[in-house]
Order: C-alpha cells, then structure tokens, then sequence
C-alpha cells in the first residue's frame, strides 16, 4: 500500500470510507455480518425492485482537522505539531516518518525538488497530503492546504 494510502486508511478507516457518527477515539465500531443460512439450507431469496436501482447515500466528509486534533488528544502528547509538521502528522498516525518514506511519498505525490528532507520538501509534503486528504471526502481547512 502506498504511504498516502496509509495516511488516508488511518483518517478516513481501514475500509478506505469517510467515518461515520461511530468513529470514536480511534476506534471504529464493529458492523454486524449479514445473516447467514443455517448449513444445508440455500440463501434467502431477495425480492426484486421495479423502477430505478438502488443507490447508497452520499458518503458523509470526513472533518480531517477534528480526526487529528481528536487523536493527538487521546494519545496525550501536546508536543506534536501535524498542523504543519508532515513527520509530526505521520508521527500522530502511527506510520514511519523515516527520511525514505517521505521520499516515497514525494514521488507518489509529484514532488519535482530534491528529496532531501529538506524544510521545502517537508511542508510541500504537509500540503499535498492535507489537498489530497480533500480530493478524497476530507473537509480540510485551506490554512492546512495552502
């Protein structure tokens, strides 16, 4: 998977969806399995539907700031700065904030700079990510995209 993939999977859920009202402190609610036949016997039968097909409900955005701001909250370490900080943001989602693996995700990204570490390339990375985050469902504040 690819590091913005994990970056979005740990904001938006494993299941690659924006959260829903059951997103709490980092945990996401268990969905119930669909009934199951008894063994032996064959699936219930599904009426049919006449007129236009069915489709889902609009998936609800994501408020990406309240996501973060929650987390660093629960995990009780002030001293992360993901607000602007790309190794801060990943820090606060448990994922590898190595110099390699921001120059992974500055090739994923488009970065065309030197994929040095450098302060240029960091906040360009903060940016990005926060714009693809909003690309994606994510409503994120244009302070953070911009």
């Amino acid at each position: 998977m690819s590091i913005f993939g994990k970056i979005k999977d740990a904001i938006f859920g494993a299941h690659g969806g924006p959260l829903g009202k059951g997103y709490v402190g980092g945990k996401h609610p268990e969905t119930p399995a669909a009934p199951q036949p008894a063994p032996g016997m064959a699936p219930a039968a599904h009426p049919q539907t006449t007129g236009a097909p069915a489709t889902s409900a609009p998936a609800q955005a994501v408020d990406v700031e309240q996501v973060l701001a929650g987390m660093a909250q629960n995990k009780g370490n002030p001293n992360l700065n993901w607000r602007t900080s790309i190794v801060d943001l990943m820090k606060l989602l448990d994922l590898d904030s190595s110099l390699a693996n921001r120059k992974e995700l500055a090739t994923e990204l488009g970065y065309t700079g030197a994929t040095d570490g450098s302060a240029e390339m960091n906040i360009w990375l903060h940016k990005a990510v926060m714009r693809e985050l909003a690309k994606n469902g994510g409503t994120v504040p244009a302070g953070l995209k911009d």
